[in-house]
């Protein structure tokens, strides 16, 4: 039986930790980004009424997922202050069953890949997000043409945020992301409110084929897993971020409030024109031309923070475990700066935002939210000074999980991967 009387919390070393305010910045900005503006269209795929229970059910699983990751439970277990997510995912196979045993230790690396993969996907959205936008606004005054040309140069731009190294430095970029955001969620309400059609035109049970696309686009618009154990990690009072009032429990309201609202009214006016972005149904005018730059910024600012997730993996996972590699801030820098131009290729060859953002959703973020906290919750529990529970209703509710993760990742991958080659 593991010693339930040791405290992870207390024995954990954090460097230049960032406050609870901090983290809820953060929390926020990892959250409300490009994904929200393409919320009307995941409404306009399962329709008002399910998309507002189906978005509501998955921010719930968000948390959840979150919680039982197990990090805290593993480091208990271990007697170490903090135990990373890969680690623990290595632990907790190793305490299931002989064929979880076997893949141990490569279960830890397939962590790391898929979060990796998760967040570089995320990367590529917000650089085409940019580009975008900004071309949309400039195209009336200077005629570049294609946006590639926009892509590659928001690509270069990005570069010098980039590379500032520490999570706890990019707080104030954060904050003024958060605070631009909203100013241009407000101006957008300007547009919607005007000839709205009567509620009724609109379904209120979308396409039930179209649903894994739904799923795809809302889990990339409310889950960045990566950022959210980066915050936690770096936390000074690291206890206050999960539980009933943690900073990620409020931090979820506040978005799930943001994200109903602005979904159900983007979708209420402009129904099934609604677009990958709702700023690209914007009419071009002065105002919509501010819209476009205002949240193209906000986006700007928040680029470092979801790469942050895939640079630390590389850095303090592989190529400086064991914390002696020399000149390590300058090859980080040069790392930073290798990835930034790597994504506004990968942006380059793949300038389509829809598809892309379900792509990324349904192929990543379903396994981290599902799939791999549901394993690791029933090899965590599997032993057999453990319990699943009365009736077994954890490790119900665990293979429900894995089901439904590995359906929107079928799924949503199909219909993504079919939606990018009819584009292309």
């Amino acid at each position: 039986m593991t010693d339930s009387t040791y405290d992870p919390y207390a024995n954990r070393i954090v460097d230049k930790p960032i406050s609870n305010f901090g983290a809820f910045i953060s929390v926020i900005k990892c959250v409300v980004g490009t994904g929200v503006l393409a919320l009307p269209l995941a409404f306009s795929y399962a329709g008002t009424i399910l998309g507002i229970i189906l978005l509501i059910a998955i921010a719930f699983i968000l948390i959840h997922g979150i919680n039982i990751i197990c990090m805290v439970e593993a480091s208990r277990r271990e007697k170490v202050g903090y135990t990373n997510f890969p680690d623990s995912m290595a632990y907790c196979f190793s305490q299931g069953p002989k064929c979880f045993r076997y893949i141990a230790k490569a279960a830890g690396y397939v962590a790391d890949i898929v979060l990796c993969i998760a967040h570089y996907g995320i990367c590529v959205v917000y650089i085409v997000f940019v580009a975008s936008n900004v071309r949309n606004a400039l195209d009336r005054y200077f005629h570049i043409g294609d946006i590639r040309y926009y892509i590659a140069i928001i690509g270069i731009l990005s570069i010098p945020t980039f590379c500032i190294i520490h999570l706890k430095y990019l707080v104030p970029l954060n904050f003024i992301a958060n605070l631009l955001i909203y100013v241009g969620f407000g101006m957008i309400f300007y547009y919607i409110f005007q000839n709205l059609p009567p509620f009724t035109d609109r379904s209120f049970v979308g396409d039930p084929l179209k649903l894994p696309q739904f799923f795809g686009i809302a889990l990339f618009s409310i889950s960045s897993v990566g950022v959210f154990l980066a915050i936690e990690a770096k936390m000074a009072k690291p206890q206050r971020f999960i539980g009933w009032f943690g900073v990620l429990v409020i931090a979820s309201i506040v978005i799930l409030i943001s994200y109903i609202t602005f979904g159900i009214f983007g979708y209420w006016r402009y129904g099934e024109e609604v677009k990958g972005s709702l700023t690209l149904n914007l009419p071009d005018e002065p105002v919509s031309m501010a819209i476009k730059i205002i949240l193209a910024i906000d986006v700007f600012l928040s680029f470092p923070l979801s790469g942050y997730v895939v640079i630390n993996i590389i850095m303090t996972h592989f190529w400086n475990k064991s914390g002696d590699l020399k000149r390590a801030v300058l090859k980080e820098i040069i790392l930073r700066i290798g990835f930034v131009l790597f994504a506004t290729i990968n942006g380059v060859a793949f300038p389509n935002l829809g598809p892309l953002l379900s792509l990324v959703g349904a192929f990543s973020l379903s396994l981290l939210n599902l799939v791999f906290p549901a394993f690791m919750e029933i090899c965590l529990y599997y032993p057999a000074e453990f319990t699943y529970g009365r009736c077994k209703w954890k490790l119900v509710k665990d293979i429900l999980m894995i089901s439904l993760g590995l359906l929107i990742l079928i799924q949503g991958t199909v219909f993504s991967i079919i939606d990018m080659a009819v584009a292309y």
